[in-house]
Parts: structure tokens; C-alpha cells; sequence
């Protein structure tokens, strides 16, 4: 959809736009009005009220058009009862705005009912008593005009839908061929590195193997090897799911968070899992970027923290819901983090979300990571 700031009459904002000409209208309207012969028993107060009330109403006609349509009628009809045979000009732009909005039927019927009530109005006050003839000609000018501001609504509704649906089909044009794209590289990956990867991870497994079935020992080389190839492994999978999701697939979440912490267990870390609080739903957003963060936070320690245990707290709070995870790795209080990327996603992921992130050594050695994301369980 197009966004940014509406602007009306000369480029200014909408709003702006709207009351200058609402203003110019009715000040056309009152200055035709004074330029009328009445008889002096006419209400002249509350013909001017009305002419000058029937433009102004004009500023409104973005936000309630149908009560526009319906204020700058009544007001139409007033003035020519008061004596003022002035144009319902005021009506004309409500006629214009109304359609433009899409109210096609309301505005059909109130035109119906504006060329029947104004020429009784007329009469009522003295005006157009000149013959049936000038009363059919008035009439039939008085629709052509209904018509034409009717038309140009109408037309310009239909070129907004259309432009709205061409900017709508450019946007999915442009997800398709991203999709695309992303499948294509996920497919390049795959024939290029999968192969060569899964061959020397089971190599090294096969030389480990050997190894310590013939008592020998084992090269720290060869582990190292053995170990980047696993490493690898699990990282190009990875990549390679998250290039191939297409948003059908069910998302990650709350639920299989206790799967991250028994890889990680697997893994040879002491990793445990602790709940607290009474569960209850969270928004989606809150259900993937907890899982984010944990998944993030425990490869981070696989990678860099040398650590030998770690725990994982996620609290169900009334109107939040927090998440922790700590190591005993080699942080110290006096080491800053370097912000790589996974702890910048993170950052991100919950900023947007509206909560807070803290990441940093803990005090006692060790590194800790814990949000608070905020859940409105109001709705």
C-alpha cells in the first residue's frame, strides 16, 4: 500500500489542503449570496449561516463523507428556503468526495431527494416563479452537474484501486523472484558444499574410529578436523532450511525450545531447562523471537565460551514474558562483548517487539543473555 504523507491542493498536506478549500468555497458562496436581491422579510442571518456553514463543512469530507454529503444538503436546502438562490456548490464537491469513498448508493439516493426538496425550497421563498419552462431547464443543469461530479469521483476512486493494485502486484512480484532467488542459492549450496562437507566430516569420522579401535592415539588434528566438520555441517543445514523457508513450513517456537537444549546437551554441554510461571499464550512474533534468542545464545556458547554448563530460565509473566540463558564460560565482567551478528539480530528481534535485551558477563564469570518481551493479553 502507498505510504507517507497525503497532500491535497498545491502539494500541501491533506488537511491543509481541505480547509483552503473549504474556506474558497465558502466564501464564494457568501459572496454570490450578498450579490442576491432579497425581500426584506427573508431571514438574511440565517440564509448567510447556512451558506457560509455549508462550505466550511467541506474540510470534513475526507474523514465522514457521508456526513458532508448530508450537512452541505440540508444546507443547500435551507439557504434557498431563506431566499439565497445561490448554486449548491458545497453539494457538488460532498457529491464528488462521497463516490470518490466509495459510497455510490447513499449518494445516489441524497441526490434524489437534494432535486426534489430544492426546488420546493425555491418555490417556498418566492424564487423561480418565472414558468414551468426555466424550472425545467433549472432542473435538468442542476443534474448534469450532480453528474459530472459524480463521474469524477467515480473515476479518479477507480484510478486509485488501480494504482493500489499495481503497486500491490509489484510487491509480489518482487517477494516471488526474491523466493526465487533464495531457492536457487539454497540449491547452489547444496550441490557445491553439501557433498564435499558430508565427505570429510565422515572421513575424520571413520580415521577417529580407526584410531581408537587400534589403541592409538588420537591427533588433536584429526578431532579438530572431525569436530569443524560436524560444525560445518550443522551450520550448512541450518542455512540451507532457512533459505528454503518459504513461510509455509510451522514456525519455531516456545515448544521446541526443550529440543535446543537437548542438542546442546548432546553436544556435551551441561545445558538444563527451567519454566516458571503459569503458561499462557503469547503472540506469535513473542513465540519465534524467544526461540531466536535461545537457540543464538547456545550456539554462541558452543562457539566461543569454552563453558562447561549452561541454563536456560524462560518466566511466564502476567504481562511479559522473559527468557535467560547463562553460562560459566571465560567471560569476566571486565571483557565487552563484541556485538556479532547474532547478537545484533537479537537486539533487533526485540527492540521491534518493544521489549529490552541485556547481554554481558556476568559478575561471577560467565556470560549471560536475558529479555524481556511484552505481552498484551488484553486483546
Amino acid at each position: 500500500m502507498r505510504t507517507g504523507v497525503r497532500t491535497g491542493l498545491s502539494g500541501l498536506p491533506a488537511g491543509v489542503g481541505d480547509w483552503v478549500i473549504a474556506g474558497c468555497v465558502a466564501a464564494v458562496l457568501l459572496v454570490t449570496g450578498l450579490s442576491e436581491q432579497r425581500s426584506g422579510a427573508s431571514p438574511e442571518v440565517l440564509g448567510y449561516a447556512l451558506l457560509v456553514a455549508g462550505g466550511l463543512t467541506l474540510a470534513a469530507r475526507r474523514q465522514a463523507p457521508v456526513t458532508v454529503l448530508a450537512v452541505t444538503g440540508l444546507c443547500a436546502v435551507g439557504y434557498q428556503a431563506a431566499g439565497f438562490d445561490v448554486p449548491a456548490v458545497a453539494y457538488l464537491f460532498a457529491v464528488y468526495a462521497a463516490v470518490r469513498a466509495g459510497n455510490r448508493t447513499v449518494t445516489v439516493v441524497a441526490s434524489v431527494l437534494m432535486l426534489a426538496a430544492l426546488p420546493a425550497a425555491a418555490l417556498a421563498s418566492g424564487l423561480h416563479d418565472t414558468g414551468e419552462a426555466f424550472a425545467r431547464a433549472r432542473g435538468a443543469l442542476e443534474v448534469a452537474w450532480l453528474i459530472a461530479a459524480g463521474a469524477a469521483g467515480e473515476a479518479l476512486r477507480q484510478a486509485e484501486r488501480r494504482a493500489d493494485e499495481a503497486e500491490r502486484t509489484r510487491e509480489e512480484t518482487a517477494r516471488r523472484r526474491a523466493d526465487e532467488e533464495r531457492l536457487h542459492i539454497a540449491r547452489e549450496l547444496h550441490d557445491s558444499l553439501t557433498h564435499q562437507i558430508s565427505v570429510v566430516k565422515l572421513q575424520s569420522e571413520v580415521a577417529v574410529h580407526a584410531a581408537r579401535r587400534r589403541g592409538e592415539q588420537v591427533p588433536e588434528a584429526l578431532l579438530a578436523i572431525r569436530e569443524a566438520g560436524r560444525e560445518a555441517s550443522r551450520e550448512l543445514r541450518a542455512t540451507l532450511e532457512a533459505l528454503r523457508d518459504d513461510g509455509t513450513a510451522p514456525p519455531r517456537g516456545l515448544d521446541h525450545v526443550p529440543e535446543l537444549v537437548e542438542r546442546a546437551r548432546a553436544g556435551g554441554l551441561d545445558a538444563t531447562l527451567t519454566i516458571e510461571g503459569r503458561r499462557h499464550d503469547v503472540p506469535a512474533a513473542v513465540d519465534r523471537t524467544v526461540y531466536r534468542i535461545v537457540q543464538e545464545s547456545l550456539t554462541n556458547i558452543a562457539r566461543h565460551a569454552d563453558a562447561a554448563t549452561a541454563s536456560v530460565r524462560v518466566d511466564y509473566r502476567p504481562n511479559a514474558l522473559a527468557v535467560r540463558v547463562d553460562d560459566d564460560g571465560r567471560a569476566t565482567p571486565g571483557t565487552a562483548p563484541t556485538p556479532g551478528v547474532g547478537l545484533l539480530g537479537m537486539r533487533e528481534r526485540v527492540t521491534a517487539l518493544g521489549g529490552r535485551l541485556r547481554a554481558e558477563p556476568r559478575g561471577e564469570g560467565g556470560f549471560t543473555v536475558q529479555a524481556e518481551l511484552p505481552v498484551d493479553r488484553t486483546s
